[in-house]
């Protein structure tokens, strides 16, 4: 049955019944068969308040920030972060991190409630705005949820440090995709500017899954360090420098025992390297 006639036979069917409410276990079954489909799970809203909370499970499971209006008009909406619908978002996307999370820190710290997030994705600016050189912006993003298995950061500068310190914030994280805009300008040195790291690196995540990592050398270094080694099963690596192949070798070598997949462009020349096989 088509989405849309879903919607209507059973916004009928509850207005006929002498009670008004649909067996718990049939409308959670009738909205999880919706749950790609937009415009139906806004009709349920529509429907009843008891198809509210059911829906908003899924209209909410993916939510992007693009500006600091965005957080603006969400909290305008949702006033109350304990009951808001960000308790349902497992993928969250922040563009311009360092504007948006100001803004949250303004409130209070509003964006702590996405507390069930498995994919975080940061997408900063291509280049120089106010506010980049600060990576103050990251501390409200620490441990913002225990469940966060895959990690994505865009940025053209930004300490190489704070973004280690975010990854140990996330002890279930598998999946780490690190790329520096233009290869140019990235700031990487300890991040520290006479600030003390604010999370502790005795409890390294898993780090089973895949890394990216696009221009960010420095990273690569920390990460060679990680406290148990780490597991990825799949590599995507690129450097503008040539020499910076050691790191690749001991990236490679470090998750030897565990390695699948291998893809590598390193070099002025465009060195390519590609390994699908098992890699053991």
């Amino acid at each position: 049955m088509e989405a849309g006639t879903a919607v209507q036979a059973l916004a009928q069917a509850e207005t006929t019944m002498s009670n008004p409410h649909l067996p718990t276990e049939l409308l959670d079954h009738v909205v999880d068969h919706l749950h790609d489909t937009e415009d139906a799970l806004r009709n349920c809203c529509l429907v009843s308040k008891s198809w509210i909370p059911r829906a908003r499970r899924h209209l909410f499971a993916d939510v992007r920030f693009k500006t600091e209006e965005d957080l603006e008009l969400w909290k305008e909406v949702f006033p109350d972060p304990s009951t808001s619908p960000g308790r349902h978002t497992k993928a969250l996307t922040i563009d311009r991190p360092h504007v948006v999370t100001a803004a949250d820190a303004e409130a209070g710290g509003w964006i702590g409630g996405f507390s069930h997030v498995v994919q975080l994705k940061l997408d900063g600016p291509r280049g120089r705005h106010d506010g980049y050189e600060s990576e103050i912006f990251l501390v409200p993003l620490q441990g913002l949820s225990p469940f966060v298995k895959s990690l994505k950061i865009y940025y053209s500068v930004l300490p190489s440090t704070r973004i280690f310190d975010l990854i140990f914030s996330f002890p279930l994280l598998e999946d780490l995709a690190v790329t520096k805009y233009g290869y140019v300008g990235l700031n990487e040195d300890d991040g520290s500017n006479g600030l003390q790291t604010l999370v502790q690196r005795s409890n390294p995540p898993a780090l089973t899954g895949s890394l990216e990592l696009l221009g960010v050398g420095l990273l690569a270094r920390q990460l060679l360090s990680v406290p148990g080694g780490i597991h990825f099963r799949k590599f995507t690596l690129e450097w503008e420098h040539g020499e910076d192949i050691s790191l690749i070798t001991a990236l490679v070598e470090k998750c030897a025992h565990t390695l699948e997949s291998l893809d590598v462009t390193c070099g002025p020349s465009g060195m390519y390297i590609l390994y699908r096989r098992p890699y053991r």
